[in-house]
Parts: C-alpha cells; structure tokens; sequence
C-alpha cells in the first residue's frame, strides 16, 4: 500500500502534538505533586523566622520603648526653649554687684558683733576674776587705825545713824554672829582672801554663823553697842595668823577709797 511522503509528515505531526499535549498535561501535574508543596512551604517559613529573628535581636539591642505611631515630631529648638517654664532667673551683672555689697556690709555687721562679744566676755571675765571689795558702810570716818589715846586703835571708825546698813566688804563665810566683849555684838567674816573682817559696835545682826555671803550684802545696821562714844562702825582686818592690819591700806589696795578723819571719836 502507497502511502505518501506528505500523509506520513502529516501523521508525524498529529503524533508529536499529541505527545506535547501528554507532555504539558504531565507536567502540569507533577506541579501539584505533594513534594512540590512542601518546598515552597519551606522556603516560605525560613522567611518567616528568618524575619522573627531580625526583629528579636531589634528588640533586644533597643533601650527606649517602642515608639508610637501616631507620635507628633519634636518642636524646633528655639520653640521648645521660649516654650519652656523659667526655673531660675539669672541674675544681671548689677543685682550681682549689690549682692556682693550687701554680703561684705553682712560681714562686717558679724564681725564687728563678734568683737563686741569677744571684748564683753573679756570684761566680764576679768571682772570675775577680780574680787569685788565694798566698803562697809556709808558714813563719815571718824578714826584710822594707829595710835589713839595711849593705845593702838586697830580699826576704822566710821560714823552714823543708828539702823545704817552695814554691808558684807567682799564674799565671803560668816564665822561668828553675836555678842562680843566691848563691842556688845559683833559680826566676823572670813573675806574671800583669807583674812577676817570684823564689824563691832553693832545695834542688830542679820546673818548667822556658817552662811555665804557676798560682797555689798547686808549683814548688820549701825549701832551704839559696846564701848563707844556714839553710833558708828568699828570695822578691822585680821590676817589668818590673828594680826591685825591697816584697814585703810587693805581697802585701799583692793581700789576702795576711804576719806581720812575729819575727828576722832
């Protein structure tokens, strides 16, 4: 049987369409093939972590919190700035001048304070250091220690009203209070250096034996007790050893002035 070149180039190319049919129609399926599937799922969920781990380590690295979306840009500078609430006035060149006058003019205030109360406590110091002497009694000096009518007189005499205050002449301890031959009362005191101040001739006592004293405190009034000629004060100085000292030198030495007798007595 005779078939023609041109029957057989035609059946040839029914043949291979048919076949690329068969081959397209296979390899459309082997693209749904299960394996195919999984590699793309694959690839895909490498992305994924791939991505969670850069934002992992995002997350990590940063020190600040998330930062909002819809957060609203800063200001310019020189907006926030006049925005800004004044905390602290910054004083001019002028005010700063004043301040440093008004802290030198404070200054010198205290010091000059300091220096009043240095100089007070040195006054007051030294006056306690110093013993306060007075004298005895107000009045009119009659008689000095020394010789007297063929005797030695040992004390002062200084005259007044009966009732005179009779002071204590510095602190001291009242040793004995009471009556005394020739002088009727009489008042002894050991003064605060040591030697003993007798008052006689007194009218009253007003202290007792053993009490402190001090110096300008009554202690007795004027009197006419005694062997006296009139209404005075006898006062004397005895030293610790019982002899018997000028009045007028003690006292004057201790910056107490007695005026000298204008009489004897």
């Amino acid at each position: 049987m005779y078939i023609s070149t041109a029957s057989a180039v035609d059946r040839e190319s029914v043949a291979g369409s048919v076949q690329a049919r068969r081959g397209g129609a296979h390899r459309r399926q082997s693209r749904s093939r299960p394996g195919g599937r999984a590699l793309v799922l694959s690839v895909a969920t490498g992305a994924l972590l791939a991505a969670g781990t850069s934002a992992s380590h995002a997350s990590a690295g940063s020190v600040s919190a998330p930062v909002e979306l819809d957060q609203q840009p800063l200001a310019p500078l020189d907006q926030a700035l006049a925005s800004a609430p004044e905390i602290l006035q910054v004083p001019k060149l002028a005010d700063l001048g004043r301040l440093a006058e008004q802290l030198a003019r404070g200054t010198e205030r205290d010091t000059d304070r300091a220096s009043r109360e240095a100089t007070d406590r040195a006054s007051r110091e030294a006056a306690a250091r110093q013993p306060l002497t007075m004298a005895p009694v107000s009045g009119t000096l009659t008689s000095n220690y020394g010789p007297r009518w063929g005797s030695t007189h040992y004390g002062l005499d200084i005259a007044n009203e009966i009732g005179t205050p009779i002071v204590s002449v510095t602190d001291g301890t009242v040793l004995e209070s009471g009556p005394a031959s020739g002088f009727g009362l009489w008042v002894r005191i050991l003064q605060d250096d040591g030697t003993i101040g007798v008052f006689g001739h007194i009218n009253e006592t007003l202290v007792t034996a053993g009490q402190k004293v001090r110096a300008g405190e009554l202690i007795a009034t004027v009197g006419n007790r005694g062997q006296s000629t009139g209404p005075h004060l006898h006062y004397e100085v005895w030293q610790a050893d019982g002899q018997k000292v000028d009045p007028m030198a003690w006292l004057d030495a201790r910056g107490v002035q007695i005026q000298p007798p204008a009489i004897s007595d």
